[in-house]
Formats: C-alpha cells, sequence, structure tokens
C-alpha cells in the first residue's frame, strides 16, 4: 500500500523520504518561463555571473515543488486538501546540477470536527542538497483521509 492514512501518522516519527532529485538547467529554465518569473538569475547566465552567487540560482518554487513532490508518498498520498504551508524558510541557495532530498517529521495530529472521515496532519520538512546543506524548511498542514474512506485506486 502506499502512503500513509490519518491512522499511520505518530507526532514526531520523521520519515526519511526515499527519492532525491538532480535539477537541470532545463528544468529550472522552463519552470521559470512557464511561471513567468522574469528574473534573469534564473535564466540567463551573463547576467548570474553578475550576481554574488555568479551563477543560475534555481527558482525558489521549483524548490518547492520539487520536495512537495519527494514528499507525497509519505505524507500527503492520501490528502485530499492541503490547509496551508506556513514560514517558508530558504536558508541556503540552489543551483542547476544540486540534487535535492527530504526528510518530514511529524508535529500535530486532530480529528477534523467537520469531516468525521478525515483529520488533519501538521508535517515540518526540510529539504537538502547532496552535500546535507539544508535549503529549504517549511511547516505544511493537511486534511487527510480516514482509513477506509476516500476513493478507491483503480487497479
Amino acid at each position: 500500500m502506499l502512503g500513509r492514512y490519518y491512522e499511520d501518522f505518530t507526532v514526531g516519527d520523521t520519515y526519511h523520504h526515499p527519492l532525491g532529485r538532480t535539477i537541470s538547467e532545463a528544468d529550472n529554465t522552463w519552470f521559470t518561463l512557464l511561471t513567468l518569473n522574469t528574473n534573469q538569475s534564473h535564466f540567463n547566465a551573463d547576467y548570474a555571473a553578475g550576481t554574488p552567487y555568479k551563477k543560475l540560482l534555481v527558482n525558489s518554487t521549483l524548490t518547492v515543488a520539487i520536495v512537495t513532490g519527494i514528499s507525497v508518498p509519505d505524507v500527503s498520498q492520501h490528502a485530499f486538501a492541503n490547509l496551508g504551508w506556513e514560514e517558508i524558510k530558504m536558508p541556503n541557495p540552489v543551483f542547476v546540477g544540486d540534487t535535492i532530498y527530504a526528510r518530514s517529521t511529524v508535529l500535530d495530529l486532530r480529528e477534523s470536527k467537520s469531516r468525521p472521515y478525515a483529520g488533519i496532519v501538521k508535517v515540518f520538512t526540510t529539504g537538502f542538497n547532496q552535500d546535507g546543506v539544508d535549503v529549504i524548511t517549511w511547516t505544511r498542514t493537511m486534511l487527510t483521509y480516514k482509513r477506509g474512506h476516500g476513493p478507491s485506486s483503480a487497479p
């Protein structure tokens, strides 16, 4: 079975998400253009050479998207609503060629007052690069199905 239902979470548990993702220049350029981000530090190497980093900087919302995706099998496979991301912090930059990994710790669980078939799961997620340097952190809250509820998976 893929993913956890509300009852499968325990406060204090930490999940070391098994997949990593190396970010290519194409990933960064396409995502930046797709989202209409016109900051040239993401797609113009000549411009980026004049910044303090001296090279292309990965679009920070791409980092959010990749770390969220990496965490799905462990923390939100059976969620049906994201209630919020809080305190997104990016303590260190991400560059083209970096490989991103992540881990999440369960902070809080509570029954939904309005949806008896669901519970609210709150996790703290950290994304880090191939050198173990933290590049992003956040707190995320999701509305998650209880076991036996929610749509069935196709065979």
